[in-house]
């Protein structure tokens, strides 16, 4: 039988205490001092900034380079910090590397080699785990980059070839990092090695920002990845693909600058369909868009 008594007992809350009774009687007061006191808490919580004559901004405005130049002063002389700890992580170390930001976080037993010139922004992440035998790789080939906040978990292999741009935001998984199957994620079981498959990314390819590259991916020379894609599946050279998942939308996109150029539309290829003859006219002002 329900005890009534322990039931009414339970759903009473507590009393407010002084302070909470302070501030509901704040609330609901409407007196001007009431008003007073809330527009100040209200200005206390969210300052808001008051227009300042032109002559005192010009007094402050060397303060403004003054406070961010201090701070990139500071965070260039920690590269004597961060650098030789970063060097000490990685099997190989190219010259006139670049750590722009806080040292890498690098956590497992991932082997790195970093070519000549490679850029590595701030809050980059570099997960790997205990899976294999064989130690996971990571390769950064001359001339990369990978821009703030990338994310990547090696199991097995990354390769990022040379002039190859990976902006912030991204993140690339050689590995799902769990089971699929739900009662072995259940049970904590570690993920099986055909689960693990390497990936790579050719020479001048560009990753837009934001973007996810899956397992067992490789992504052509010179490609470009739209930002905020999910890449499951391979990319050929010189393509430009996007979406959830990524799908090809042109190819023979993004072509070096000195590559000859094949005509796209000549007035043999047109159709005698007035239809047919828009539709080749729209074709080709979306290649013109795009190239």
């Amino acid at each position: 039988m329900l005890d009534l008594t322990e039931t009414k007992a339970e759903s009473q809350e507590p009393p407010l205490s002084a302070i909470g009774r302070f501030i509901l009687k704040l609330k609901r007061t409407q007196s001007p001092a009431a008003r007073a006191a809330k527009r100040l808490v209200s200005y206390l919580r969210s300052p808001r900034l008051l227009p300042l004559p032109r002559v005192v901004l010009k007094v402050v405005r060397p303060f403004y380079f003054l406070h961010f130049g201090i701070i990139y002063a500071f965070r260039n002389l920690l590269i004597f910090y961060r650098g030789p700890l970063f060097q000490a992580r990685c099997a190989s170390f190219g010259r006139g590397v670049t750590l722009d930001g806080k040292l890498p976080f690098v956590l497992g037993p991932v082997q790195i080699d970093v070519g000549n010139d490679v850029f590595i922004g701030g809050n980059v992440v570099i997960n790997s785990g205990y899976v294999s035998d064989k130690p996971p790789r990571l390769i950064l080939k001359d001339r990369s980059a990978l821009g703030w906040g990338v994310y990547l978990t090696v199991n097995s292999e990354i390769v990022i070839e040379e002039d190859v741009r990976i902006p912030h935001d991204c993140r690339i998984s050689d590995s799902d990092g769990h089971p699929r199957e739900v009662d072995l994620r259940a049970a904590n079981v570690q993920q099986s090695l055909k689960d693990i498959r390497p990936i790579r990314i050719c020479r001048g390819a560009w990753i837009g920002n934001g973007s996810h590259v899956m397992k067992g991916v490789t992504i052509g020379e010179g490609a470009i990845i739209g930002a905020n894609s999910v890449v499951i599946s391979d990319v050929p050279p010189f393509a430009l693909a996007m979406g959830n998942p990524a799908e090809v939308l042109i190819r023979g996109f993004g072509r070096p600058s000195t590559a000859k150029r094949k005509p796209r539309y000549t007035p043999t290829e047109a159709s005698t369909d007035p239809e047919g003859q828009a539709d080749g006219e729209v074709q080709e002002a979306v290649a013109a868009v795009y190239h």
